[in-house]
């Protein structure tokens, strides 16, 4: 596609962002392909960029079955994370600043030094990261009504809205991430639970995927990001008033209230 009519699709997404107004899906009107969306997704980074936003990290999403089944796909996507979207543990989000949010409980990776692909595995992962930490992804669509197919969430920087960190720090081998269980709960009442092997295994599996992706965009993963690899469970309708909860058994909690 050329370069004029992927701008004036990233052109709409930031303009649905800014309004908090969906537009129609970009996908089905312009039969976008998956390299067409992120070309997309990159225009707008590098305005954020250009505006005095820092990228601080990706998130990887689509990393369970079910949802790759749902989409059609048969591996997972990513977006970037920016300084300004990120809240630590108990602070508050505004939902009038948001379209239609959703939260995913995930087990959060900083990573300590920086990952270049190709040929990462999850024991690399697990060796070039600093610390885990409990999280809350706070995902988001600029496309009406969530009816959205592979290429239109690339588009959209992977839906990525808000990330909320805990406050614990745990190193990746203190635990068996796989086996590490969690509970969802929404105002006090449990509401989904999950574990660890929900993302592709193994919650570094996202992350060496990420790493060996980016690859091929000539980009790695840098020291100091934030990755989120993955829901493990469903994501969960909010409203303002919530309060969220995720427990990750030995790892911690985190904590979000949407005002």
């Amino acid at each position: 596609m050329d370069d004029g009519r992927l701008k004036e699709i990233a052109d709409r997404l930031m303009s649905a962002a800014q309004t908090r107004r969906g537009i129609a899906p970009p996908a089905a009107e312009a039969n976008l392909s998956a390299v067409d969306a992120y070309r997309i997704q990159m225009i707008n980074v590098e305005r954020s960029v250009a505006a005095g936003r820092r990228v601080v990290g990706r998130k990887v999403g689509l990393t369970s079955l079910a949802m790759q089944k749902m989409l059609g796909v048969t591996e997972p996507d990513f977006g970037h994370l920016f300084d300004d979207m990120i809240l630590a543990s108990d602070d508050k989000c505004e939902r009038s600043s948001l379209l239609l949010p959703r939260v995913e409980p995930e087990i959060a990776f900083v990573l300590s030094r920086e990952l270049r692909g190709p040929g990462i595995r999850r024991d690399d992962v697990i060796a070039a990261t600093g610390y885990v930490t409990p999280a809350i992804e706070i995902i988001d669509t600029r496309i009406r009504d969530w009816n959205i197919t592979l290429a239109d969430t690339i588009a959209d920087n992977a839906s990525s809205a808000r990330v909320v960190l805990g406050k614990e720090k745990t190193s990746p081998t203190a635990y068996y991430l796989a086996s590490v269980t969690m509970t969802l709960e929404k105002n006090g009442t449990q509401v989904e639970q999950g574990v660890g092997a929900a993302v592709l295994g193994h919650p570094a599996e996202p992350v060496a995927w990420l790493a060996n992706k980016l690859a091929e965009f000539g980009q790695t993963v840098a020291a100091g990001s934030i990755v989120m690899p993955g829901a493990l469970c469903r994501a969960i309708d909010v409203a303002a008033g919530d309060l969220i909860t995720a427990r990750f058994g030995p790892l911690g909690a985190v904590s979000v209230r949407f005002v």
